[in-house]
């Protein structure tokens, strides 16, 4: 009787913990989701010319310090980026990402914050997608900005445009120094099923969306349907 309840304690571990796998990747897309939907719904915070000439966006809700005195700040979030050779096309499925920004500690000393990145030049998406970058280093990166300060910014020499949401709500450009960008290989196996590149998934159009990430593509389909660099 022992062996058979412990067995089946087993099994039901076993069939539990995928479904708790998956659950977490689905709540990682549904929160990248929310937060893309609720800074894009301020013009202002985004310039919606910045957006539009974007070909990926990165999303990062609810980056935390790793640990007290550490001062490590580490996000697990998504990629998206147009499809088409030129990469001007329709918005890809999402693909999840990882960022390491060190030192730097949480912006607007809040303990959660909220990152997203505009990636406005193709060859500084090529190098984000082809493995681990530092920004700054690897592919230059600024402090995203907003509102009137948005007017003629058209850096063409600039790869990513960063910002920033604390807590309680203030929205800036973040400038994340030398933060280290990285395919979540885990995570994309555990969303398709498979072992999966972020290129194959956002470049090549290898799987399509899962439910759970269709939102994603929704928002930025509706605020940002077309690629535009006027």
């Amino acid at each position: 009787m022992m062996k058979k309840t412990a067995l089946a304690a087993l099994v039901s571990v076993a069939i539990t913990l995928p479904t708790l796998a998956q659950n977490k990747m689905d709540d990682r897309l549904g929160n990248s989701a929310e937060v893309l939907k609720q800074i894009l719904a301020k013009p202002d915070e985004i310039p919606q010319s910045l957006l539009n000439r974007a070909v990926c966006v990165l999303v990062f809700p609810a980056v935390k310090k790793v640990a007290v005195g550490i001062g490590g700040t580490y996000g697990r979030g998504v990629i998206l980026c147009r499809g088409g050779v030129d990469m001007k096309g329709p918005w890809s499925a999402p693909a999840m990402y990882k960022m390491d920004v060190g030192t730097l500690g949480v912006q607007l000393g809040s303990t959660s914050v909220d990152y997203v990145l505009l990636v406005e030049t193709k060859t500084g998406a090529e190098k984000i997608l082809s493995g681990k970058l530092k920004l700054g280093a690897d592919a230059s990166a600024v402090a995203g900005p907003t509102g009137a300060k948005a007017v003629g910014a058209n850096d063409t020499n600039v790869d990513v445009l960063t910002y920033s949401r604390a807590k309680g709500g203030l929205f800036a450009g973040a400038s994340l120094g030398s933060a280290s960008l990285d395919t979540d290989d885990d995570a994309n196996k555990q969303v398709y099923g498979k072992d999966i590149t972020a290129t194959a998934i956002v470049r090549e159009g290898a799987v399509k969306a899962t439910p759970a990430g269709m939102p994603l593509i929704h928002v930025l389909t509706q605020r940002s349907p077309k690629w535009s660099n006027g």
